[in-house]
């Protein structure tokens, strides 16, 4: 299910891999179901440099103001986050998301300033902090080194499976890792993070080349997402760095700090295609490469375009090679193309068939489209035939069951 890189190991321990972390979930009560886990809680064993991107709505949830305040010193220790309450377009939304960080806070014996706050769920509800404020002290009571799917349940809204992963790898001779949670699966679309994610490395690492990697590699993963083209009020994506791995630490943008780029790329790449997988009501994950752009920025135009729409989505949920859908995608797109020197090719684990050629459509066989679009993961392969500008971008199908799960989302 993981795509591996060479040099780039996967390791057991989810975000508590890394050298100097712990984390726990519980339900303390804000989901009705008490059989889910709605509150987590990550903890660093000191002060961490620390780094977040959030969603770029403009309507954001009050947790996001709170965490941007106290990350200003590029410095944090812990992550609250509940799930089954967006705590976003409540009068009283900022009070509440200061009160979870104080809550944590006194919990732990830390600055609340050190603490990064979170919240996913319903929006325009107000939320509950009785829940919160009962079950803080116990939470941080349970935080383990083994406490990583605890943490990666606990924040998941319509999510079918958690999703959590390490990566291994080496600097300055020193074992390293790199870690994640994420959730996502319904109101992700490509713009800044796409969801809640959050990471932790042993890795020591300057704060401000901390923020530069998680944003440059999140504009190649997490931004090359869309479950279904509406972007999150909440979205976040944050990172600690323990420094405890015992590497030199990154200074600056040479060897090292690429390497640490490449394998936070083998996380987030990965943590993205399972997000896109597991969108609300998908059966398969559909993966856009294109190659032959002008520009890596016409690359990701169109392959954001193919992956967001909503007719192509409902194609592949019906195995229907109209591959017109795509077309009309890239053209409609921003990107400076030749729409005369496209290629399409759709591929699977049951084999490839190639449909358009400079522009025009290929007589193909459609029984032998729909078997290899009946595979739960789709390769649409674009040739734009104009420069040397690649990306990819992920998505998932369009189903009857997405419409089943936003329908009655409140109840």
């Amino acid at each position: 299910m993981f795509v591996k890189f060479e040099g780039f190991d996967f390791v057991d321990g989810g975000l508590c891999a890394p050298k100097g972390f712990k984390a726990a979930g519980v339900h303390c009560g804000i989901r009705k179901n008490k059989e889910k886990r709605d509150l987590a809680m990550i903890l660093a064993d000191h002060p961490c440099a620390a780094a977040a991107i959030y969603t770029q709505n403009k309507v954001k949830g009050a947790p996001i103001v709170i965490t941007r305040r106290h990350l200003k010193d590029g410095m944090a220790q812990a992550v609250i986050c509940n799930s089954g309450n967006a705590n976003t377009c409540n009068a009283d939304g900022e009070f509440k998301a200061l009160q979870m960080a104080e809550l944590c806070a006194k919990a732990l014996s830390i600055r609340p300033e050190d603490v990064i706050v979170a919240s996913t769920g319903v929006i325009g509800q107000p939320l509950p902090i009785e829940p919160i404020e009962a079950a803080v002290p116990d939470l941080a009571a349970s935080l383990s080194r083994e406490g990583s799917s605890e943490a990666a349940e606990a924040i998941m809204t319509t999510d079918t499976y958690k999703k959590e992963l390490a990566v291994k790898f080496s600097l300055g001779g020193k074992d390293c890792v790199v870690a994640g949670i994420a959730k996502g699966s319904g109101m992700i679309h490509p713009n800044m993070a796409t969801m809640l994610c959050f990471l932790t490395t042993d890795v020591d690492i300057e704060p401000m080349l901390l923020k530069k990697a998680l944003k440059t590699v999140a504009d190649d993963t997490f931004n090359m997402v869309s479950v279904d083209g509406d972007t999150s009020t909440n979205d976040m994506v944050s990172i600690l760095a323990s420094g405890e791995a015992g590497n030199p630490k990154i200074k600056d943008e040479e060897r090292d700090y690429e390497l640490f780029c490449n394998a936070l790329y083998a996380l987030l790449m990965n943590l993205s295609r399972e997000i896109a997988r597991d969108g609300e009501g998908a059966t398969k994950l559909l993966e856009c490469v294109v190659s032959g752009a002008k520009t890596t920025r016409d690359a990701k135009i169109v392959a954001k375009s193919v992956i967001t729409s909503s007719l192509f989505k409902a194609a592949m949920f019906g195995e229907d090679a109209n591959w017109g859908r795509i077309l009309c995608a890239v053209g409609y797109s921003e990107a400076d193309l030749d729409i005369k020197k496209v290629a399409v090719q759709l591929c699977s684990v049951k084999g490839s068939i190639d449909v358009c050629e400079n522009g025009a459509g290929l007589e193909f066989s459609e029984e032998d489209a729909k078997t290899v679009l009946s595979a739960d993961e789709i390769k649409i392969v674009l040739r734009l035939g104009d420069g040397d500008g690649r990306a990819v971008a992920w998505g998932c199908d369009l189903t009857y069951d997405y419409v089943k799960i936003n329908g009655d989302y409140r109840t």
